[in-house]
């Protein structure tokens, strides 16, 4: 397994050891002991989402005490997948890191507590899937506003496809940080 860091702190990107040959390839996607030596929250839920191309899903987030820590990755297609970081104290609050995520790469990006997090599929049935830190919960919700222009995320592909829900999320300067 090859772990690389970003300039913001604690996000990582996780290449897990993959063994292919002509049939097709063997990936050990998740073992307990191997990842709490990088995450020290255990996951206790597991979400999948399909998204047509285009669609965009973020920015999301859930804040204390229900903020979740998220391993994301593709079983399916490909996303550009983005974390913001919330964390009022870090030299990097308000930027933001991308990361292509792909059946192909077979990457997994690691996303701890307080930051938000949204992707965009960059192909048709693309799937997602997610573990969690914490369980969802409706009332410690809240969604950024996925183009605000003072996040200046670049979406690869226009138009998007969203949900109501994430058209309306706040604003950056409108969000008050509780991390």
């Amino acid at each position: 397994m090859e772990i690389r860091e970003f300039e913001i702190t604690d996000l990582l990107l996780i290449k897990p050891n993959r063994f292919q040959d002509d049939r097709g390839y063997f990936m050990e996607s998740f073992q307990v002991k191997r990842y709490e030596e990088l995450i020290s929250s255990p996951f206790v839920q597991d979400n999948v989402s399909l998204s047509k191309k285009g669609v965009l899903r973020g920015l999301h987030l859930q804040k204390p005490p229900r903020a979740q820590g998220k391993l994301v990755q593709v079983l399916r297609g490909s996303v550009v997948d983005v974390a913001v970081d919330l964390r009022k104290q870090s030299p990097s609050y308000g930027k933001h890191i991308c990361v292509e995520l792909s059946q192909a790469n077979g990457l997994q990006f690691y996303i701890p507590p307080g930051f938000a997090h949204g992707f965009q599929a960059l192909e048709d049935d693309t799937i997602f899937t997610y573990k969690c830190t914490d369980y969802y919960s409706a009332a410690d919700e809240l969604t950024i506003r996925w183009n605000d222009l003072q996040l200046a995320i670049e979406w690869p592909i226009t138009p998007v496809i969203t949900s109501p829900k994430d058209d309306l999320g706040i604003l950056f300067n409108e969000f008050n940080s509780p991390f």
